[in-house]
């Protein structure tokens, strides 16, 4: 998945001196860097007012469909928006309780009303403005914790206030034990900043609801053990510690994602028979464990899921659609992952529809593990203009594949032609909205029968402008200005299709069966055979956990900037001269800004990442001051605030003879590079990536105290509010919002009119409880 470059400004490792990089140095300013990236600054866990809120327009693609389309596009996109309602239970305790309590305030009185009333107890016009804000945030996070960055947020007003605005509330006057009763639970942790609420981890690292409060990462690696021992996939399950009542021993759960709660029947397993009780010797835990595979995890949701797909079945253009919609109803029933792949395969099939559609539990990058996978839904409709250029792209992806800087035997025998297209979202439903998605992730099918990419057109024009450019230079800025969209354009598709889409990996099938020559195929470092590859069973995510995203983004972003350098992909762009060599030099330009804007992500306090895409471009960061030649520099200065800044420098004569050897060498190594990722190589591949992950201050530029200057002059994340469909007399009908808090408020207020909604999320939000 492409995540948008965020317009804001890993592990303990070996720190290569980075002595050939020119740093001017900084003026005696007076601010004690070494102690000030460990303060606690409370204002990183707002939301400024100043949060531009931009519409996801789909209008006019909308009105190009006809009405079955629509019809069909409606349900798909409730199943994406209602199934979106699993993000709240995956985010944190009290992400239910926030949104139960939002939705009955906003249902009851509209914005307008909502902000009189709160003047009317005190608020000043900006407290108003900053509730509205940490509200359209919440929605458009689909919980209290960033989407992008994993850190919490609460809101900039104090509590008393927030407590008075709730029991004046009409809401409050006509329910007012069920209000009392959601805001007991919630006050505590809406305000809270303890250390493990801060941000999402595992552990003491933070918080997660995708495992019980008394998990940790052991308890994850046992699981994970187990999992791939009994050939289950984690993507839609989560993990629960709990004691059994006779022996007072810790037993585990492993909950699949199901409208079924019963222990009958999963398609797709031996006989059916995966759910019950194993006895399972751990390896890496030393004894023996007790497991009980279940199923039901947010059944009443996944019911309405279920519902909607069943509508939205009856409006499909073809067989490929129809059989997909019964394959995901039967996984999303059942518990069945293997069903879901089996709709996968249908997906696929479908080559070019009018209306594109994915759902289900689809990335693992909220996952402190990185195993499992959160929901998200989303339905858009194709741009043929744009489609067209990426179909190009397409076409010649074998000629491009061959410039990779790593042998034909790590490349698939036979290249799998995608769907590649353009889309404008109509409806998304999860925690965020990326840029562009590479689809399915299940290694096997994407080795063996294909994958699909989309480039989300109305997400990549709407949110990839910056109100503020920071941290280039003048004579930058006005290029990067004109070009950036253009440039990020070239990215997505690169990244997509021959990023996330190229590399093979090496699997024994069964044993002594290889899809891949082990007498033949060496390790492009050492020349020697290679001595580790996947065994049946084993994935990508469950071989490299914690790594897995960040390390797949880099080599994805890695073959973005490697084969932007070749005038056959800017063309097909419409790209050519001047024009060309100014998109190369925006897209490095961009990724070295991004490399320190990602600063912003990491957590001295744990030592680690929050956000894989940003991870990974810090890693390109380093790797290409690492290059040396001046390649990148950093100006450190004093802005005009007065306050410390830095400008990166970006020697753009230096690309192609210094940045793309360094580029390519690391892709050589990685798999993230194909050597650690196609091998199995976990060992290799993390010691490698965490060395260039490590943030500190032992040398220049001084990362660590750079870290400062770019959580100072951060700008804020956009929110995106969505149109709304609703259909009457059997005709569909497109409803916008203005671009605003209070418009994105209403969007949600309009999306989940019934109280039914709110019965069902406050029912599993108290069986959740217990857990945590």
């Amino acid at each position: 998945m492409f995540q948008l470059f965020h317009p804001c400004s890993i592990m303990a490792g070996l720190y290569n001196a980075l002595h050939q990089h020119s740093v001017k140095e900084l003026p005696d300013l007076g601010i004690p860097f070494s102690k000030q990236y460990m303060m606690s600054d409370q204002s990183q866990y707002l939301i400024p007012n100043s949060t531009e809120v931009v519409l996801l327009d789909c209008q006019q693609a909308f009105e190009g469909l006809s009405p079955t389309e629509r019809l069909y596009a409606h349900h798909l996109a409730q199943a994406g928006f209602k199934g979106g309602l699993i993000c709240l239970f995956q985010t944190s305790q009290e992400s239910p309780g926030i949104f139960l309590l939002l939705q009955k305030l906003f249902r009851a009185q509209d914005p307008k009303e909502l902000s009189d009333l709160a003047h009317s107890v005190g608020f000043t016009e900006d407290e108003v403005q900053a509730f509205f804000i940490y509200a359209a945030a919440f929605y458009a996070n689909m919980g209290n914790y960033k989407s992008f960055g994993d850190t919490k947020f609460i809101p900039d007003v104090d509590k008393s206030k927030v407590e008075a605005l709730i029991k004046a509330s009409k809401a409050y006057q006509e329910d007012a034990a069920s209000i009392q009763t959601i805001w007991d639970a919630i006050n505590e942790r809406l305000y809270s900043l303890d250390s493990k609420q801060k941000e999402l981890g595992l552990g003491e690292k933070g918080t997660t609801t995708y495992y019980s409060a008394n998990c940790d990462e052991n308890d994850a690696k046992i699981a994970q053990e187990f999992l791939d021992a009994k050939e289950i996939s984690p993507y839609n399950t989560r993990l629960f510690k709990v004691k059994n009542p006779g022996t007072g021993d810790s037993e585990y759960e492993v909950r699949m994602a199901s409208a079924l709660s019963d222990s009958s029947e999963v398609p797709g397993y031996p006989n059916g028979a995966v759910l019950g009780e194993y006895n399972f010797k751990s390896q890496f835990g030393g004894r023996e464990f007790k497991f009980h595979v279940t199923r039901g995890d947010y059944s009443s949701l996944m019911a309405l899921i279920v519902e909607e797909l069943q509508n939205a079945q009856q409006h499909a253009a073809n067989d490929d659609e129809k059989s997909m919609l019964i394959d995901y109803i039967k996984s999303f029933s059942t518990g069945s992952l293997p069903a879901h792949k089996d709709g996968s395969r249908h997906w696929i099939r479908n080559k070019g529809p009018i209306v594109e559609t994915y759902i289900g539990f689809i990335e693992s990058y909220r996952d402190p593990y990185g195993v499992r996978g959160e929901f998200e839904g989303f339905v858009a409709v194709v741009n043929k203009t744009m489609s067209a250029r990426f179909n190009d792209l397409v076409t010649q992806s074998e000629h491009l594949l061959a410039h990779l800087p790593w042998p034909v035997e790590y490349e698939k025998d036979k290249f799998l032609r995608p769907d590649f297209t353009s889309l404008d979202v109509l409806g998304f439903g999860g925690s965020g909205i990326p840029a562009g998605i590479n689809i399915p992730n299940y290694d096997d099918i994407r080795q063996n029968e294909g994958f699909k990419n989309v480039s989300l057109g109305n997400v990549l024009t709407s949110g990839y402008k910056d109100s503020k450019i920071t941290f280039l230079r003048e004579e930058d800025k006005e290029l990067y200005t004109k070009f950036k969209v253009q440039s990020f354009e070239v990215q997505v598709g690169l990244h997509e299709l021959l990023g996330h889409g190229s590399g093979k990996l090496f699997v024994e099938e069964e044993p002594g069966k290889f899809n891949f020559d082990k007498n033949t195929v060496t390790h492009t470092e050492t020349k020697d055979k290679i001595t580790s590859w996947y065994k049946a069973g084993e994935t990508w995510d469950s071989k490299f956990s914690t790594i897995a995203s960040t390390y797949e983004e880099c080599r994805a972003e890695c073959v973005g900037i490697y084969l932007c350098l070749l005038s056959d992909v800017l063309k097909i762009f419409g790209h050519t001269g001047d024009d060309a060599d100014d998109i190369i030099y925006i897209n490095w330009l961009n990724m070295v800004r991004a490399g320190l804007q990602a600063l912003e992500f990491y957590s001295p306090e744990t030592g680690s990442w929050r956000q894989a895409h940003m991870n990974a471009r810090f890693v390109i960061l380093r790797v290409l001051l690492e290059a040396g030649d001046d390649l990148v520099k950093f100006e450190k200065f004093a802005g005009d605030d007065g306050k410390p800044d830095v400008r990166v420098i970006l020697d753009r004569s230096k690309i192609i003879p210094v940045g793309k050897p360094a580029i390519g060498a690391f892709l050589r190594k990685l798999q993230a590079s194909h050597v650690y990722k196609s091998t199995a190589d976990a060992e290799s591949g993390r010691k490698m990536y965490s060395y260039y992950s490590d943030v500190n201050d032992q040398d220049e530029p001084k990362f660590l105290s750079l870290r400062s200057i770019v959580l100072d002059r951060k700008q804020p994340r956009k929110l995106f509010v969505q149109h709304h469909t609703c259909v009457n007399n059997g005709e569909v009908q497109l409803k916008s919002y203005e671009q605003s808090a209070s418009g994105l408020i209403q969007s949600f207020t309009a999306r989940f009119p019934s109280t039914d909604i709110d019965r069902v999320v406050g029912e599993l939000w108290e069986k959740e409880k217990p857990f945590y």
